[in-house]
C-alpha cells in the first residue's frame, strides 16, 4: 500500500480518530472500534481463531497516540491497553471495512453474551 496519512486528528469528545490519506480517503474511526480490533497479540491472538473478544469498551478513550517510525502509530487507551502498532495499511483497512467489521463485532458479542457496556 502506498497511501500515507496526510492528516490525523483525535476527537476526544466524540471519541473518534479522523485520518485522511494521500488518495483523499478520509475515515472517522471510533476509539471503541480501534480498541476491539487492536492489532496486538492480546486481542488478535497469535494466529487465526485465537482472537480474544473485547467486552465493555463502549466508553474507552485514547490517552495518547504517537508515530512509530514512518509506517504506523502507537495508540494508548485509557483502559491501560498500550500494545499493538496500527500501521497505515491497517488503519486504511479498518476505515474501508468499518461497517462490516463493526457488525461482525456486534454479532460475536451477542453470540458470546457479552456487552459493550463496562462492568461496574
Amino acid at each position: 500500500m502506498s497511501e500515507q496519512p496526510t492528516e490525523i486528528k483525535l476527537h476526544q469528545t466524540s471519541r473518534m480518530l479522523e485520518i485522511t490519506f494521500s488518495d483523499d480517503a478520509c475515515f472517522q474511526l471510533p476509539y471503541e472500534l480501534l480498541r476491539v480490533y487492536s492489532p496486538s497479540a492480546d486481542v488478535s491472538g497469535h494466529g487465526p481463531g485465537q482472537e480474544v473478544l473485547q467486552v465493555g469498551k463502549k466508553h474507552v478513550g485514547v490517552s495518547s497516540a504517537m508515530p512509530a517510525g514512518s509506517y504506523a502509530m502507537q495508540i494508548n487507551f485509557d483502559d491501560g491497553h498500550e500494545t499493538g502498532l496500527y500501521t497505515w495499511e491497517y488503519l486504511y483497512k479498518l476505515g474501508k471495512n468499518q461497517a462490516l467489521l463493526w457488525q461482525d463485532y456486534l454479532d460475536r458479542l451477542e453470540a458470546a453474551g457479552g456487552s459493550r457496556e463496562p462492568l461496574r
